[in-house]
C-alpha cells in the first residue's frame, strides 16, 4: 500500500480549477442555471457508456436485466460534480463511486442523491488517492474533467490503476473538448462569453487535447483508446454522437491489466 501511495501520490489537482467549481457550484441541478450545457450533453454521455460496455462486455458478463442493463458494472466517475452523470448510471443498475475534489460538487452530489433514494458512494478525493487504496473498478470514467487537470500524463495513470485487478480488462471513457481554433473559439469563447453556457473562465484553452495527443498519451498510461468519435450541437436532442471530433469528442479503449 505504501508504495501505491509512493506512486499515485496526488499531482494532478489543480487548486486553481477547484476553487472555481467551488464558487460556481451550488446550482448543480438547476437545469437552467450555470451547468445547463452539461444536463444536455448527459444523455448522449450516458448513450456512449452504454455503447462501449455492450461492444466490450457483451455477454462475457453477468446478463443484466432490461430494467438494469448495467447490473454488476462497478463504475468510477472521476471529477463527477454533482452527479449528473453518476445518477442515470445508477439508475441502470452501475454500482457508482463518483468523487470530486470539490467540496462543493460532492456536498451538491450527496444531497441531490439522498432526496433521489440512489445508493450512490460519493468521495471528496483525487484519482490519485484513490488509486492508491488499491480498489478496481470495471468502468472508469472522466467525464468532462481531463481538461481540468494540472497534470493529463499522471491523470491518465490514476485512472489506469483505478481499472486494473478485476478479472476482465476495465473499459475507460473520456469526453473532453479538442484542441484546435474552432474548439477554442466556440467552446471556450462563444460558449462562455457569448452563449452563456459556462460560467466565464471555467475552461483554459491551453489544456485542450487533440484526441491523436489524448490517444498517444493514454496508451502510454496504460489505456488503449481505440473509439473516437464526435460530439455534435443538435437541436433536437442538444447532443448528438458523430461526425468528426472537432469540438467535443469522446473516447473509449480498454485498461491493459499490466504496464
Amino acid at each position: 500500500m505504501e508504495n501505491a501511495k509512493k506512486n499515485y501520490a496526488d499531482q494532478t489537482t489543480d487548486s486553481e480549477e477547484i476553487r472555481h467549481f467551488d464558487t460556481i457550484g451550488g446550482d448543480w441541478w438547476d437545469e437552467q442555471g450555470t451547468f445547463r450545457a452539461l444536463h444536455r450533453l448527459t444523455p448522449t454521455r450516458v448513450r456512449y457508456i452504454r455503447q462501449h460496455i455492450a461492444r466490450f462486455r457483451g455477454n462475457t458478463h453477468s446478463t443484466p436485466s432490461a430494467a438494469l442493463p448495467l447490473s454488476g458494472i462497478k463504475a468510477v466517475d472521476i471529477g463527477c460534480g454533482g452527479g449528473l452523470l453518476a445518477e442515470p448510471l445508477a439508475r441502470l443498475g452501475a454500482e457508482v463511486t463518483g468523487i470530486d475534489m470539490s467540496t462543493v460538487a460532492i456536498a451538491a452530489a450527496k444531497d441531490h442523491a439522498h432526496s433521489m433514494g440512489l445508493d450512490i458512494r460519493y468521495l471528496h478525493t483525487s484519482a490519485e488517492q484513490l488509486a492508491a487504496e488499491g480498489t478496481g473498478y470495471d468502468l472508469v470514467i472522466a467525464s468532462e474533467v481531463i481538461e481540468h487537470v494540472s497534470d493529463r500524463v499522471a491523470f491518465l495513470s490514476a485512472m489506469a490503476a483505478l481499472g486494473r485487478g478485476g478479472k476482465l480488462p476495465a473499459i475507460a471513457v473520456i469526453t473532453t473538448i479538442s484542441r484546435n481554433v474552432i474548439a477554442t473559439a466556440l467552446a471556450k469563447y462563444a460558449a462562455e462569453y457569448l452563449l452563456r453556457l459556462a460560467p466565464p473562465g471555467t475552461h483554459e484553452a491551453s489544456k485542450f487535447v487533440s484526441p491523436q495527443t489524448l490517444r498517444a498519451e493514454a496508451k502510454a498510461a496504460g489505456i488503449h483508446l481505440d473509439d473516437i468519435t464526435g460530439i455534435r450541437p443538435s437541436i433536437r436532442e442538444g447532443f448528438a454522437l458523430g461526425g468528426p471530433p472537432i469540438i467535443n469528442y469522446a473516447a473509449a479503449g480498454l485498461i491493459h491489466q499490466d504496464i
